[in-house]
């Protein structure tokens, strides 16, 4: 199936379906399924946020969160590699982030080649880019081209990447260059396979030790935009909600099957579990109106971004927060059957407490949200109250 041949819901659900069937394996092996990677490519699912004058879909965010909704639900470790060249295409595309020729060149290697792009950004001592900072990775001048070294962790996608937007300094200047999978000297360890959440999304460390790079992968220096990316967290939230709703899929799915001895009818009969449920699900429909409410309303452009950023960490803490709310409550419903491989529970469980550490998160995220809504008072309405 291509998304040129149906609606990217639809395609979405199609590759969930798939995904679906070696997600538990995947989980128990930390490792990304080369399987998933090849139907992304080849089913066009990685057009969606690329323009259309370059041949992509070119969906506005909110038609994107609605196909990765449905493509969450079948695998959160594959929909987490996915979402970052949505995010990436998505945000790039609203502030003409690249020359016009830079960006055609990238979207004409996803599109003709398959190409599969992560911006690889976090290291040890940096911590999350977001909060600032020089990396310590570095380019400096070689030849014709640029030598680059340095230590990457969280890089989504591992060895499944062909691109990679690698974040340094050249000089004292903040830079971005590119670098291919497979150039000498790129050196990748497995440091992720036994972490907490979204084990089979190969986000391994890579190292770069001495990598050789022509002059024309230079991608950014010095003037690079600072403007908020809104597609991050909100792809992000996506994803966790649709970790989510799984859960609460798998969870009414086993009530209806569950008939215990002593009770000699489903579990599901019961009002316990039926508020139980009501509850997961009345916390689920308030994170989805929330988030596609404000997805609807973004507009992208320098006018209104400032003003609607709050919003858009506004929908993506309290999705994450209920994301995690649900999974627990549905462990619960379940019982000891929850915490083991019987269900994929324990594992929706474990993937959604990655959402509580991706910034804008925790203190950062009420702070922000708190300055917009003081901000929306004037001195004379402060005085006046």
């Amino acid at each position: 199936m291509h998304i040129r041949d149906t609606s990217p819901t639809d395609l979405a659900r199609h590759l969930a379906q798939d995904f679906a069937k070696r997600a538990d394996n995947a989980d128990i092996d930390g490792q990304l399924p080369a399987e998933d990677v090849q139907a992304l490519k080849s089913s066009g699912y990685l057009n969606l946020s690329l323009p259309k004058r370059f041949g992509g879909e070119g969906l506005p965010m909110v038609d994107c969160l609605a196909a990765h909704l449905e493509l969450a639900q079948g695998s959160g470790s594959t929909a987490m590699v996915a979402g970052m060249p949505l995010h990436i295409f998505g945000h790039a595309s609203e502030i003409n982030q690249y020359p016009e020729e830079t960006f055609e060149w990238f979207c004409r290697e996803v599109i003709d080649n398959g190409a599969v792009f992560n911006s690889i950004a976090s290291e040890p001592q940096l911590g999350s880019p977001s909060r600032g900072g020089l990396p310590e990775s570095s380019a400096i001048p070689y030849e014709d081209g640029w030598k680059v070294n340095g230590h990457k962790t969280w890089s989504t996608g591992g060895q499944h990447l062909t691109h990679m937007l690698v974040r340094v300094h050249i000089e004292d200047d903040p830079a971005v260059v590119l670098v291919l999978q497979g150039s000498p000297g790129v050196r990748w360890e497995k440091t992720w396979s036994n972490s907490l959440s979204l084990r089979a999304s190969d986000s391994h460390d890579v190292f770069f030790e001495d990598v050789i790079i022509p002059q024309n992968h230079l991608i950014e220096r010095a003037q690079m935009k600072s403007t908020p990316n809104a597609w991050f967290p909100m792809v992000m939230a996506t994803l966790y909600l649709g970790i989510a709703i799984a859960s609460r899929d798998t969870v009414i799915r086993f009530a209806l099957d569950r008939v215990p001895t002593a009770l000699g009818k489903p579990i599901a009969t019961l009002p316990k579990i039926q508020r139980q449920i009501g509850e997961i699900d009345l916390q689920l429909q308030a994170a989805k109106a929330l988030l596609f409410q404000t997805a609807g309303n973004w507009v992208g452009d320098d006018e209104h971004r400032g003003q609607q950023m709050a919003q858009i960490v506004t929908a993506k803490h309290m999705v994450a927060e209920i994301a995690n709310d649900v999974t627990d409550k549905a462990l619960r419903v379940a019982g000891g059957q929850g915490i083991t491989k019987a269900l994929p529970l324990e594992r929706h469980f474990r993937d959604v407490r990655a959402g509580l550490m991706q910034p804008p998160s925790g203190d950062t995220a009420l702070e922000i949200i708190g300055r917009s809504a003081i901000e929306q008072f004037t001195p004379n309405e402060q005085s006046a109250s």
